[in-house]
């Protein structure tokens, strides 16, 4: 049999367990971890405790070792992967870029007016509200900075939420495909779910009946909704 490992180790009362909050969820974590706690919680906050770890074979050990080699290898290749993937996406400026390639499309990439995912709230209201842009009316209202058309302001042709003091989301339908550029002025203009599918490809679930389409690209962070005349596209970062 392969030489035995033994370790103790010396713990530090957390300082706020030792005003009175409960012990057991930290015992029964470390438990859980695999580890034989020796002493219960002294009262004293600057008194140890002693926690054994579990024993291995030298063979388990190495064992341990190679699998821990393994997932770190598989978690560097999906960190490359992703990489690639992102650059490999287009910059697609919605008023301006004739992107047409639906592969080369992701969330992280496309902007309205400058304004990106993940921009801060001051620069979206000094983008979208104090710096004038022709033809557009900016409301703010809520956690939304609104886009309207100022010849029918009948209701937002686009915008931006803001959670957090950081947007998360852009959004544009139909009422903004004389500004848009690229493939997503075929999309706001397509007249059936199919050929929202001939222009972007399958898409990765959804939900459609006789009212419209709901069709999610979660992949390349954006989900298109299909209700007849109205055709909403919103942007959040990628999953």
């Amino acid at each position: 049999m392969g030489q035995r490992h033994d370790a103790r180790i010396a713990c530090p009362l957390d300082e706020s367990l030792s005003r009175g909050r409960s012990r057991m969820p930290f015992l029964a974590g470390l438990k859980a971890l695999g580890y034989n706690v020796f002493y219960a919680f002294p009262s004293s906050s600057d008194s140890p405790i002693l926690i054994k770890s579990p024993t291995h074979t030298k063979e388990a050990l190495h064992a341990m070792t190679k699998d821990s080699s393994v997932r770190m290898a598989i978690i560097l290749l999906a960190s490359v992967l992703t990489v690639l993937g992102s650059a490999h996406a287009e910059p697609y400026e919605l008023s301006k870029n004739d992107v047409m390639e639906p592969k080369t499309i992701s969330s992280a990439e496309i902007s309205l007016f400058g304004v990106k995912l993940g921009d801060s709230e001051s620069r979206a209201v000094e983008t979208l509200v104090n710096e004038k842009i022709s033809g557009i009316k900016a409301e703010q209202e809520a956690t939304f900075i609104f886009l309207l058309d100022q010849r029918k302001p009948t209701g937002p042709m686009a915008g931006v939420r803001i959670l957090d003091g950081k947007v998360d989301l852009l959004f544009i339908n139909n009422r903004f495909a004389y500004k848009t550029r690229g493939i997503f002025r075929n999309v706001l203009n397509s007249e059936s779910p199919d050929e929202i599918r001939k222009l972007l490809g399958q898409e990765e679930y959804g939900d459609e009946n006789v009212m419209g389409a709901v069709m999610a690209y979660d992949k390349q962070g954006f989900q298109v909704n299909y209700l007849g005349k109205d055709v909403n596209i919103e942007f959040a970062a990628p999953r």
